[in-house]
């Protein structure tokens, strides 16, 4: 690669080698990234509010996970767990059963990406229970693979033009309380969403057919909507009648998004297997399904895994992501910043009435953009101008939602004060300015 590229040349280079399929956000390039900062080839400066889609929570290249990454590569790059095992993934595994909600034995495998999680919980589901059923909901966002987007809800960009679509997956509607699917509202509603799973196994999939109930504590890409909290123990509960077991993906929300280690811990309910990556470490292409272990257990040798699966220097990196959690108080900083920017998301609601709703959990928060409050009919363009707006004056944003109206902040846990304060008043300024 040239040194002296920029990123013009680098998009002229990009045309020619890049299908346009595989698009980006930002039209700028980046050369190197540290804590909450990023620079691209231009020498250009960035404060980061989307830590590579909740990526890089503990901060972009963190000393002792470059650190990890270094003595691993030096050692062993690649065996095939499948064929000749290492110390870090078992190491990993038993840090990982422990950190996840349960008092019950755990098993954790480990794949590449948060959509081969998803995959993998779903042959572990139907091969424990011998069903084939699983349910999924409104808004959700589960990966891009044939599987997985056909249990994403969103059909633009992710599932148009790429079907047929995989058998077997029932969508129903989940706990969008701000556009609530039955036009109730809470708490008056007695959490109707959550009772409709049982009509559900009536009208739309029997019960005895199903293997699981795959849900996000908070929505990701379908808008980083946080149901009641009631929601998820009645949910849970129905699922425990009807012998289906509960899944949540907690791929965004997990690694202490939230606040909590989990999300789920939020509503204290306990999964039957929870999905994990992205923040699991810190970048390198590492996921896991972590389980009750007679479910885990249920599948019969080598029908789990792969070539890359469970990587040794993938293993090490997330061991220093576990390590940093333990002795930098990660879930600390992950409140107190969740704790900054909802004061200051509240300060702008009463300010700009383009901003109809906040919601989320912990450092995992979003403002959702309407034309009209009594109409809430999304601000799309509003939002694209926000996050073109923000990313030409230093600051990466993202939107996110099924109508492309919601403006979602997943920054570093690691961001100084003065580089929060940059960022809001980056994003103040284009609030004012799509306001107009």
């Amino acid at each position: 690669m040239d040194t002296k590229a920029t990123n013009q040349s680098l998009n002229e280079l990009r045309n020619k080698v890049i299908p346009a399929g595989n698009a980006s956000i930002i039209p700028y390039y980046m050369e190197s990234a540290k804590g909450a900062m990023i620079r691209d080839v231009e020498g250009r400066e960035y404060v980061d509010f989307s830590s590579g889609i909740s990526v890089s929570s503990v901060g972009h290249c963190h000393p002792r996970v470059v650190e990890a990454i270094k003595d691993q590569a030096e050692k062993l790059l690649h065996t095939c767990f499948l064929v000749k095992p290492y110390p870090p993934i078992i190491e990993l595994a038993e840090k990982l059963c422990a950190v996840t909600p349960g008092d019950f034995p755990k098993k954790a495998l480990f794949l590449n990406s948060g959509a081969e999680a998803v995959e993998n919980a779903v042959k572990i589901v139907r091969y424990y229970t011998r069903r084939s059923a699983i349910i999924v909901f409104e808004n959700a966002f589960h990966g891009r693979t044939q599987l997985t987007m056909t249990m994403t809800s969103k059909i633009k960009p992710y599932k148009f033009g790429f079907g047929p679509f995989a058998p077997e997956i029932y969508r129903m509607p989940y706990a969008y309380c701000y556009r609530c699917s039955f036009g109730l509202e809470y708490p008056g509603c007695n959490i109707a969403c959550a009772d409709y799973l049982s009509e559900f196994f009536i009208t739309h999939v029997a019960a005895e057919s199903t293997a699981a109930v795959i849900i996000e504590p908070v929505m990701g890409e379908g808008g980083f909507i946080a149901p009641p909290p009631e929601y998820f123990p009645k949910l849970k509960k129905i699922c425990e009648e009807n012998g289906v077991l509960f899944v949540a993906d907690e791929i965004q929300t997990g690694m202490g998004r939230t606040g909590k280690m989990f999300a789920m811990e939020h509503w204290n309910v306990v999964p039957d297997l929870i999905t994990v990556a992205k923040s699991l470490a810190a970048g390198m292409p590492l996921s896991a399904v972590v389980g009750k272990s007679n479910v885990m257990d249920s599948v019969h040798p080598f029908g789990l895994g792969g070539t890359y699966s469970g990587n040794p220097v993938c293993c090490r990196a997330a061991l220093a992501v576990m390590e940093i959690f333990e002795e930098e108080n990660m879930l600390q900083k992950a409140e107190a910043l969740g704790n900054k920017l909802r004061k200051q998301f509240n300060r702008w609601e009463e300010r700009f009435e383009v901003i109809g709703d906040v919601r989320g959990l912990g450092a995992m928060l979003a403002l959702e953009l309407v034309k009209d409050r009594k109409t809430k009919t999304p601000a799309t363009d509003e939002a694209k101008s926000l996050v073109q707006f923000s990313y030409e004056r230093g600051l990466i944003l993202l939107a996110c939602g099924s109508f492309g109206n919601v403006i979602r902040v997943l920054a570093p846990f690691v961001i100084t004060d003065e580089q929060l304060e940059h960022g809001f008043a980056i994003m103040e300024e284009g609030l004012a300015a799509i306001s107009k």
